[in-house]
């Protein structure tokens, strides 16, 4: 009897040595046979790919890892009310802004093959210029934390990885990547139609596959999975003016009620730059009282040296670089809202989705560059200048020429 119980437990024992063996190898060599072959996965962005060689054949092997752990990602389920009688496109800033949801085709513009690689270019080189420096430039990809890599929305079923930047025209490149990742159920069946996914499910971080969601769900593979994407798929992302941004930002989020920016922004705003001390507990009874931010208020708090030693700038005004990391990540395609309808025709084309779907209609009386004057007309001029220091980055490396009328007397 003791015989029989010793030799259960030596089996047992044995068992378990065997397992931790064959971790302790994938700890030390696997993972360093994986990271090492990455570098293969990653064909030219948007040009057919090639099958594999000879030369390619220890590439399979990760090419089959990646597809068997990730490939089988299901859809998500249908959150509850999602298969019931969804309501038409739109919200109350979408109807205050003027949509115009008519389809309409853009025309082609000019040479937009030319105008992609400016843009990669001015990208490029202001990256690997050593004379230009902003904060988080030279860090590597692994140096970000997972929570800065929030905005990276994954589409493995067609190989893209999109960047949204909030007031870029993000709400309707959302719908796209949920029609075309499929992680959303209207009735049991995916949505074909951008325009028919209600715009809070648009926002819910549930919906859409983020790089920071990867630790959860890979762990110690994560980074090593999030470098074989970027190698392989095709990024992008779509940028606007930093300060017709701000603006942008500025108009939705204060000069319409809005319950949470009010309690979480508008409250310290108006305390510490309106000197308010008693203010209405609802963003409708403060409305109804005058008790509105300013433009100068909220340029006041950007400015303010305490504002991000208590938090992050909110997504809706954080510089785009600290989004989207363009000098870690290398995008394929630089999209600009004052191009939108043109460049999104052809990211669509440049995808092969075009035929499957086409981008909703934006709308047409966006906030313009032509409304800078008007709203910086009475911001010092000091403060104008210091605003530019802290959007300087984005102004350069994506093109936009420096507002020098805003910049001097």
């Amino acid at each position: 009897m003791t015989k029989s119980r010793l030799f259960r437990l030596w089996l047992v024992l044995g068992s378990v040595f065997t397992v931790l063996l064959i971790i302790a190898y994938w700890d030390s060599v696997g993972t360093t046979h994986f990271h090492l072959h990455t570098a293969f996965l990653r064909p030219h962005p948007l040009q057919p790919r090639a099958t594999p060689g000879p030369g390619l054949a220890a590439a399979s092997d990760v090419e089959d890892f990646l597809e068997k752990l990730l490939g089988a990602g299901g859809k998500r389920a249908a959150a509850p009310g999602e298969t019931a009688e969804q309501p038409a496109p739109g919200n109350v800033e979408e109807s205050v802004r003027g949509y115009d949801w008519s389809p309409r085709d853009a025309p082609p513009g000019p040479d937009p093959d030319a105008r992609q690689a400016e843009r990669r270019g001015v990208l490029r080189d202001f990256c690997a210029n050593a004379s230009f420096v902003f904060p988080t430039k030279e860090r590597s990809f692994d140096d970000i934390p997972n929570y800065e890599l929030n905005h990276l929305i994954v589409d493995d079923r067609h190989g893209v990885i999109y960047c949204y930047v909030p007031k870029v025209a993000c709400t309707n490149w959302k719908r796209v990547m949920i029609v075309l990742s499929e992680s959303l159920l209207d009735r049991g069946a995916p949505y074909r139609d951008p325009l028919d996914i209600p715009r809070e499910y648009v926002h819910n971080s549930s919906t859409h596959l983020t790089f920071n969601k990867f630790w959860r769900r890979y762990g110690k593979f994560s980074r090593h999975l999030m470098k074989a994407k970027l190698r392989k798929y095709t990024k992008f992302l779509f940028v606007r003016d930093p300060f017709v941004r701000l603006i942008s930002a500025f108009r939705s989020k204060f000069q319409l009620e809005n319950e949470e920016f009010y309690r979480r922004f508008a409250v310290p705003m108006l305390r510490m730059y309106s000197n308010h001390t008693s203010l209405p507990a609802s963003v409708s009874e403060a409305f109804s009282a005058g008790l509105k931010v300013s433009f100068a208020n909220f340029i006041q708090y950007l400015l303010d040296p305490h504002t991000e030693k208590l938090a992050p700038f909110n997504e809706h005004w954080r510089q785009v670089h600290r989004l989207c990391h363009p000098c870690q990540i290398e995008y394929d395609f630089v999209g600009k809202l004052e191009t939108l309808d043109q460049d999104a025709a052809q990211l669509l084309r440049l995808l092969k989705v075009d035929k499957r779907l086409h981008f909703p209609p934006s709308y047409r009386n966006r906030t313009a560059s032509s409304w800078e004057e008007g709203w910086f007309a009475q911001i010092p001029l000091a403060w104008r200048q210091q605003l530019y220091k802290l959007y300087e980055a984005d102004f350069v490396l994506f093109g936009y020429p420096k507002p020098e009328n805003l910049l001097r007397d």
